[in-house]
């Protein structure tokens, strides 16, 4: 092992063990041991490891180059740059821009070895390419490699966007605050509104008594002995189109709501919702995850959706089978007072009659509707995008802001708000009192969250991810099983499974374009997806979601989450392998 990787090591360990030992140990605030981690961690990344990490994260890979005849002669006698043809850019991505620096790994660092440029000019001439091109005029069209003929291109070379250089160059420079700063800031932008908005979408819904209508509706259509599989279905569709710490934040009124009806099982019930909601986050398109990997893999949306609700099925199977016939029977969680719901509060809601309740119809509104507006507008993109649908821009742009995960959330919350004005007959006072207890719970958890998006932004800066960079095997369940590891180990390292995803394809996406895979590129999808559920912890935003929306301690998070999301990984990388050696596609 060498120094980089020992010193990446290091780096991370320090960060991991101030983190457990800050809060378990002395007992420190979830966000002051965040906080902390991330200064020490930006303090032990020197600006060369920050800007090669910002580096890998926007290069592209070339996965191999066309030299014809013509043109290697020219290399071997020309004097001045070359014209040398790219054959394969990394499938999946956009066009790349007009101009972007090509860098080689050699030992630690990236060295600069010349331009990309890119010309989509049927025919190009000396006068109209860069200046010093001397072998004359081409009719080719795509792309090409303008560089010195000693240092030929060669594939896992990368190519970096000479507009992004600037940028890298200017945020590595950064001083440790601002990159602390930056990482917080960026996340809080990103679930700010989204936690705000389903605080108060939570909290009407247990106020109103809306909850409990669902509840009590599901408990009279199936009964109590199968509110837990419910959960469990529920949980995987919502999490399909909407971001797992969204569909946790909806459906945690109810588990709660059940618990209260039935006086047992509250572990039962938060499990279960964490076992269908955590799958279809990284498995089933259009949640941007298996999204972005499916289409850097190159399989088709379609694939890619039917085959993460097969591995989902038997990932989300054994999350329900863990749940009911071993946590659920080893230990008990008791119903306790988080910051949006006192005890009383909750104690009050189960004792209302019937009569008290809102419809069903106008209950399920506010979780349906968030749902039905994001997935539907994916439906239309996708449908836009295949020429199967036609739009004009305005009504393009109308659907585009109904179906945007932030604007459907707010849609949904006024909608929440409305109906527990009406069935409580609230005053303005009452309802900026259930808000604001709504939001007071709602920032703790976007403080912590944001702290934790600090720390796991630093933490990638590390260049954590390339610690394993080659894979030399070809026997379907050993890349199977390393692009799990891989994706494992990101996952564990900067806490995201989303970020872990589309770093782990940037890493192993060479390996679909290779050629060389003896089995579909959708297996090392589904790989990339199960591998993203170990491990969850402290620097996960979703194990903070969970913990302090159930009212569960860290430990308990540690010991009931933790376990159960990891088994749910291996089992969906034991039915990847399975379906590889049986079904390959080839």
């Amino acid at each position: 092992m060498d120094a980089s990787a020992t010193w990446t090591i290091t780096t991370l360990c320090t960060g991991m063990l101030i983190v457990i030992g800050g809060i378990l140990v002395l007992r420190l605030h979830a966000f002051l041991a965040l906080t902390l981690a991330a200064l020490t961690v930006a303090f032990m990344t020197p600006r060369e490891i920050v800007e090669r990490s910002l580096i890998e994260q926007v290069a592209r890979p070339i996965a191999a180059v066309e030299l014809g005849p013509e043109i290697a002669q020219s290399t071997q006698s020309a004097h001045g740059p070359v014209w040398l043809r790219i054959l394969t850019v990394r499938p999946g991505t956009r066009q790349p821009p007009e101009q972007s620096q090509v860098l080689r790994r050699e030992g630690n660092s990236l060295i600069k070895i010349g331009w990309f440029i890119y010309y989509s000019n049927t025919h190009i001439s000396d006068q109209e390419g860069p200046e010093g091109v001397e072998n004359g005029r081409t009719t080719q069209v795509g792309r090409y490699f303008y560089i010195g003929p000693q240092r030929l291109p060669q594939p896992g070379d990368l190519l970096v966007p000479e507009s992004s250089m600037a940028e890298i160059v200017s945020t590595s420079k950064q001083t440790i605050a601002n990159r602390v700063v930056n990482g917080f800031g960026s996340t809080a932008g990103k679930i700010g509104i989204l936690i705000a908005m389903a605080s108060i979408i939570g909290k009407c819904l247990l106020d109103s008594g809306a909850a409990d209508r669902i509840v009590r509706a599901a408990l009279a259509k199936f009964g109590e002995k199968f509110a837990p599989l419910s959960f469990v279905l529920s949980g995987f569709l919502l999490g399909v189109p909407v971001f797992f710490d969204t569909v946790f934040y909806l459906m945690i009124p109810l588990g709660k709501a059940m618990q209260l009806r039935t006086g047992r099982n509250y572990l039962l019930f938060v499990l279960t919702i964490v076992a269908g909601a955590t799958m279809a986050h990284s498995l089933v398109p259009p949640t941007p995850g298996p999204l972005v990997v499916a289409e850097e893999l190159g399989v088709d949306i379609g694939v890619m959706i039917l085959a993460g609700c097969i591995v989902g099925f038997f990932t989300a199977g054994f999350g329900y089978l863990y749940a009911s016939m071993f946590a659920n029977r080893m230990w008990t969680l008791p119903l306790r007072e988080t910051p949006d719901f006192s005890m009383k509060d909750l104690e009050e809601l189960s004792n209302r009659q019937e009569s008290e309740l809102p419809p069903f119809w106008l209950s399920i509104i506010p979780i349906g509707l968030p749902v039905v507006l994001i997935a539907g507008y994916s439906v239309i993109k996708a449908l836009t995008k295949a020429e199967v649908l036609t739009l004009s821009a305005p009504v393009n742009s109308i659907l585009a802001t109904l179906g945007d995960k932030n604007i459907a959330l707010i849609i949904s919350a006024v909608i929440a708000m409305s109906t527990l004005i009406w069935s409580r007959r609230l005053s303005r006072k009452d309802l900026a009192d259930a808000v604001g207890s709504a939001l007071a719970g709602g920032g703790i958890i976007i403080l912590i969250t944001s702290a934790g998006g600090a720390f796991g932004s630093t933490l990638q800066a590390t260049g954590v991810a390339n610690l394993i960079q080659d894979l030399s095997v070809t026997s379907p369940a050993m890349i199977i099983t390393m692009a799990w590891l891989i994706t494992a180990a990101i996952r564990t390292a900067q806490g995201s499974a989303t970020v872990a995803m589309m770093t782990a394809v940037g890493i192993l996406g060479g390996l679909a374009q290779s050629g060389s895979l003896p089995f579909h590129p959708v297996y090392l999808a589904l790989a990339i997806g199960c591998g993203s559920k170990p491990i969850a912890w402290m620097n996960d935003s979703g194990f903070w979601v969970i913990t302090r929306m159930s009212g569960m301690t860290e430990g308990e998070g540690l010991k009931y989450i933790t376990p159960m999301t990891t088994l749910m990984g291996v089992v969906g990388l034991v039915v990847t392998i399975a379906g590889a050696l049986l079904f390959p596609m080839v």
